[in-house]
């Protein structure tokens, strides 16, 4: 007889094929889903253990979005040694469920404890939202803020994340903030870099680190207005694809965030709070922002690898698990 978490399963299944029917019958299928520059705010909620100390009265980025779905309770029976937060978007439940599968496997390191959590904010489409809330109600991993999910509001999800980290799950030793569209080599990135039988590392930041200045062509993705960022150079900031820092580094930004100007590009605005904690982020090699042709030994030696497809993830996944006993 099947499982109940198998029929759900099932069920989920066949309701993303009847919602994704339904967006193709009813909508341009070149539509993009919630592409808004300015997030819709509702009445602030007051949520159990949401809120810090020492924070001055007069924010000027409040956060003040309720949560629509939330995992309080993940971190309650252990502190985990690492709190994974992907930034996914709700059309993308194959990345998702091919990274539960994969190196987002909770189960993966008996020594060492993992939470994995997927970080979306409303969709302006109720089917999606209804898509996502059975996805949570089976796999208990995703976290949903109540701001309109777009491009331009990837900072208010990145701040989500912090803010999460430091009201549900302050005692985690470390972070990575990644994508939905990244592999992960979990075991270079616990026991190469993070190394679980050290003294944990405070105020620690590193990923690939950029330093670079405002694009002011308006053609670009990347485009500032000046009157946003005046400054003709960025502070150091690590590359959003993915970068780790020590837990106590999530509330300090998120602090920070209520009283810094806004920036639609997240990786820049993230370096902007470092610049003011006086935390500098460090380089490291091992973290790759863009595609990289697969091998298994050029893979053994890299942290992260951006623009990979669910079938490209179960693939190498697959390969690095089963080759473990091969030298390069």
């Amino acid at each position: 007889m099947p499982s109940k978490v198998s029929c759900l399963y099932l069920l989920t299944v066949v309701c993303w094929a009847s919602a994704l029917w339904y967006l193709s019958v009813s909508r341009p299928s070149n539509s993009y889903v919630g592409q808004l520059t300015i997030p819709i705010r509702k009445v602030p909620k007051v949520h159990k253990n949401a809120t810090f100390s020492n924070i001055r009265t007069r924010s000027l980025n409040p956060h003040d979005f309720g949560y629509l779905i939330n995992e309080a309770k993940k971190c309650e029976a252990e502190p985990p040694f690492l709190v994974i937060l992907i930034s996914t978007t709700h059309k993308e439940f194959d990345a998702r469920q091919a990274i539960r599968e994969t190196w987002g496997d909770e189960s993966t390191f008996s020594d060492v404890r993992v939470v994995t959590l997927f970080l979306l904010g409303r969709s302006t489409d109720p089917v999606l939202n209804q898509m996502v809330e059975q996805e949570s109600q089976i796999f208990h991993d995703i976290v949903v803020e109540d701001f309109i999910d777009s491009y331009h509001n990837l900072t208010l999800k990145t701040l989500m994340g912090m803010r999460w980290v430091a009201t549900f799950c302050s005692k985690a030793q470390y972070v990575l903030k990644t994508d939905s569209d990244i592999f992960v080599n979990m075991e270079n990135l616990i026991y190469s870099l993070l190394k679980p039988t050290t003294k944990p590392r405070r105020r620690y930041f590193t990923g690939y680190v950029i330093n670079g200045g405002p694009i002011r062509d308006m053609r670009s993705k990347w485009y500032m207005p000046r009157d946003l960022y005046p400054e003709s150079k960025y502070p150091p900031f690590c590359s959003g694809t993915g970068y780790v820092f020590s837990a106590d580094v999530a509330e300090l930004i998120y602090k920070t965030s209520l009283h810094t100007r806004l920036l639609h590009l997240e990786d820049v605005y993230v370096g902007v709070c470092l610049r003011k904690l006086g935390i500098h982020p460090f380089q490291n090699s091992g973290f790759n922002h863009w595609k990289m042709a697969y091998s298994l030994c050029r893979y053994r030696r890299v942290v992260t690898v951006h623009q990979i497809s669910p079938e490209e993830m179960h693939r190498i996944w697959n390969d690095m698990t089963s080759k473990k006993h091969l030298k390069c």
